[in-house]
């Protein structure tokens, strides 16, 4: 029995839209300060006094990526069936349809494909919303037809991640999609086809662990978290001291973990770039 379903009011393929928030005026989170929106927007939705990169929707960043007009969504019909009737203080049902209705996206990802610059590709976006951007069944199985998509259409996939990792309500079944992500990129990677991985504030738990780091080419925001646990439960399990902006992806680029800082305001444009590359080269080609 599958641990997600079709659903049937015939939404699949239809358009998204962009929600924006209301409100005349933004605090960052990051400097405290208080800016005006138009300022944040005409920034990439980041604050023009600190560079501190807000969180956007799913719907936002894949405008802020895709060409107008060009992005067609895929399997918008799957929904979890609660595989093990979890409840907490809420039925896991109940949290599901409440963030449905918080962030008018059916799950944590989106998927589809999209030109970047010109360029043919499958992008999936996270929704952190939608319960932490949390990686359950219907989450990997998004991924992993989208993957599926890109080697049958052979055009490259990017990824952006923002998830606090996998979903507890789904427990082991959560884990298995760790696994059944990765395996699908091995495929991807087997039809030499690119993959960029592009990790936004947060990118933690399963989701590092798996597919998120496994891009041929691994990008990230600005001061974005990136990390399997979080580094309080770090320090408190070893019982030291951390250094200075540990997880944070100016951190993990001095390490050699990632490829790249990309302001998000040059985010298409450096995407466009890596995947002109690709294309360009035989390998990619056949």
């Amino acid at each position: 029995m599958p641990w997600f379903k079709r659903k049937t009011d015939g939404s699949e393929g239809k358009a998204s839209t962009v929600q924006i928030a209301e409100g005349l005026w933004i605090k960052c989170d990051s400097c405290k300060e208080i800016i005006y929106r138009a300022e944040v927007e005409r920034a990439g939705r980041a604050c023009p006094k600190c560079h501190y990169p807000f969180r956007i929707s799913a719907r936002e960043r894949i405008a802020l990526l895709a060409d107008p007009g060009s992005f067609e969504e895929r399997d918008t019909n799957l929904e979890t069936t609660d595989p093990l009737g979890f409840k907490d203080t809420k039925k896991y049902r109940d949290r599901v349809r409440a963030a449905a209705q918080k962030t008018r996206t059916d799950e944590a990802v989106v998927t589809g494909l999209a030109r970047i610059g010109g360029l043919p590709s499958v992008l999936c976006a996270f929704e952190f919303g939608f319960l932490g951007g949390s990686m359950g069944s219907v989450v990997g199985e998004k991924l992993a037809r989208a993957i599926e998509l890109a080697i049958d259409k052979h055009v490259p996939v990017v990824i952006v991640s923002a998830s606090g990792g996998a979903r507890m309500q789904e427990g082991i079944l959560s884990l298995m999609q760790m696994a059944k992500t990765s395996a699908a990129l091995e495929r991807l990677g087997a039809r030499r086809l690119p993959y960029v991985s592009v990790l936004t504030d947060p990118t933690t738990g399963g989701v590092t662990a798996s597919f998120a780091m496994l891009g041929d080419v691994i990008l990230a925001e600005p001061r974005a978290l990136i990390g399997f646990a979080g580094p309080r439960v770090i320090a408190e399990t070893i019982r030291q001291p951390l250094p200075e902006g540990f997880q944070r992806s100016e951190f993990l680029l001095a390490h050699g973990q990632i490829d790249a800082i990309v302001d998000r305001r040059e985010l298409k444009e450096t995407l466009r770039r890596i995947l002109a590359f690709f294309a360009d080269r035989p390998s990619a080609a056949g």
